[in-house]
């Protein structure tokens, strides 16, 4: 333990499983104190005793504003202030474009995009001058994959958040930057099928295309965060971060 986030406060959505919950695990290590949401109360609270006394659960959705809305006056009440940002919270759902229907769409956006828009805005008011935002894209956003025109075109806003407001929080020197992964050996892995053999399927033929021949771990993204959270990344702002196996690369 190094305790590069000693003392910090850090916010981070989707936290109840995989990559969210290995990174909060991480900044928890490191010394902060990790305020994580979830939309089932039940993996939050389980979250929360495995993260250990350095978490605080707030059930809620972000795509529901006014669940952002309780979350930052949870972490104002108890914290007052939020150092350390990762908008991570997002879905993956895949339709060919000749299915994709307004639901899709609509779901799609307004957890990957609006949600995203509104936890950084409604955080900036508790954010100090010199805080880091983190954003959660996906090397979708950069390759052309069948039947993810949605969710690759929902993280490719992400990414142009990121430089904008890199620009617009400049003043503020607060750092803004995106980590991009690729397949990461998570849980919603594997419910992008219907049966174990079909996931399984598709988590060797994932592997197959990156160029270190294997998915990646939670944890491996976790460490990409940490490095963004802290102060090794001080001159760091603006920037995509693939943590992908060379997969966007080459």
């Amino acid at each position: 333990m190094t305790n590069r986030l000693a003392g910090k406060v850090a916010v981070i959505t989707g936290g109840s499983s995989g990559i969210g919950l290995a990174t909060a695990k991480r900044f928890a290590a490191e010394g902060a104190h990790v305020f994580i949401t979830g939309r089932r109360q039940k993996e939050l609270d389980a979250a929360v005793r495995e993260i250990g006394p350095s978490a605080t659960g707030v059930l809620g959705d972000v795509a529901k504003l006014a669940d952002l809305d309780r979350l930052y006056a949870t972490v104002k009440a108890k914290r007052d202030r939020i150092d350390v940002l990762f908008a991570n919270a997002g879905i993956a759902e895949f339709t060919p474009i000749t299915e994709v229907t307004e639901e899709h769409y609509d779901k799609t956006f307004d957890i990957n995009v609006k949600g995203l828009l509104f936890t950084v805005q409604k955080a900036l008011p508790l954010l100090p001058n010199g805080a880091s935002i983190i954003l959660n894209a996906s090397v979708v956003a950069s390759k052309g994959f069948p039947a993810a025109s949605v969710y690759s075109a929902s993280k490719a806003a992400v990414r142009s958040f990121a430089r904008t407001w890199t620009t617009d929080l400049k003043e503020r020197r607060i750092r803004v930057n995106v980590i991009s992964p690729g397949p990461i050996d998570t849980p919603i892995m594997g419910t992008l099928h219907s049966t174990k053999e079909e996931a399984d399927q598709f988590k060797a033929g994932m592997a197959a295309a990156v160029p270190l021949g294997r998915l990646g771990a939670p944890e491996e993204i976790a460490n990409a965060a940490l490095f963004l959270a802290s102060s090794e990344s001080s001159f760091v702002t603006g920037i995509e971060l693939f943590v992908d196996g060379g997969m966007a690369q080459v």
